[in-house]
């Protein structure tokens, strides 16, 4: 099955985000993620997400679940960071599916994933990566906060299995920094009509937004 973007849907998730993410501040990446997840019509996308992280990207990644009828699973690593997580998700009136334990645990549950975000700050966020069963159609992968130190070493080809190829990775200047890659695997295409697929960045000179749009 060959991924196909689909313009609109990205851009009723941006604006849905928008208007979700409207009381909180630096929700550029909320708004981008979203848009992706539902472009790339994901259904299953799935995150981490700890204690004092920002919770306006799992509210764009709920709005894409939204308007692809995809499942949205948010892998926390305790029951105490599970409750507060809810209840900032509730507040905006989303419930998406919580999972905790270790990563070998939650990611041995979870298969045919094509969108996934993960926090860069997190010294085991490379092993979500590494562990994750991706969908037959490829999947987009995003660090997000990459431009810390822990995330400095971090390389693509370091998280890829032999079943998997990195189609394009991208760095985007957006939040603290997005290190994103569009990744093919055996049992898909990374193409639609023969052409390989590539983001295309742009800048607004007025506003200083980026922009991705994936052909």
């Amino acid at each position: 099955m060959k991924p196909v973007w689909s313009p609109e849907t990205a851009s009723k998730a941006y604006i849905d985000t928008v208007k979700s993410c409207e009381l909180f501040q630096e929700s550029s990446v909320a708004e981008l993620v979203s848009a992706m997840a539902a472009g790339w019509n994901a259904k299953l996308i799935v995150e981490t997400w700890s204690e004092n992280g920002v919770i306006t990207t799992s509210i764009g990644l709920a709005v894409a679940s939204k308007h692809t009828s995809g499942r949205h699973v948010c892998i926390v690593p305790d029951e105490k960071s599970r409750t507060n997580y809810l209840e900032l998700m509730s507040k905006s009136g989303f419930s998406p599916e919580v999972l905790t334990g270790e990563p070998e645990e939650v990611m041995a549950g979870l298969s045919g994933i094509d969108f996934m975000v993960v926090d860069s700050r997190k010294m085991d966020f490379a092993r979500f990566l590494r562990l994750a069963k991706l969908s037959s159609k490829g999947a987009v992968l995003i660090c997000k906060n990459a431009s810390t130190k822990t995330a400095s070493s971090f390389r693509w080809r370091g998280v890829l299995d032999a079943g998997s190829r990195l189609v394009r990775s991208v760095f985007l200047p957006v939040g603290k920094g997005l290190d994103m890659a569009h990744v093919a695997t055996n049992g898909g295409s990374a193409s639609t009509s023969g052409k390989q697929s590539r983001w295309i960045k742009h800048v607004d000179r007025q506003s200083g937004e980026v922009h991705v749009i994936r052909k």
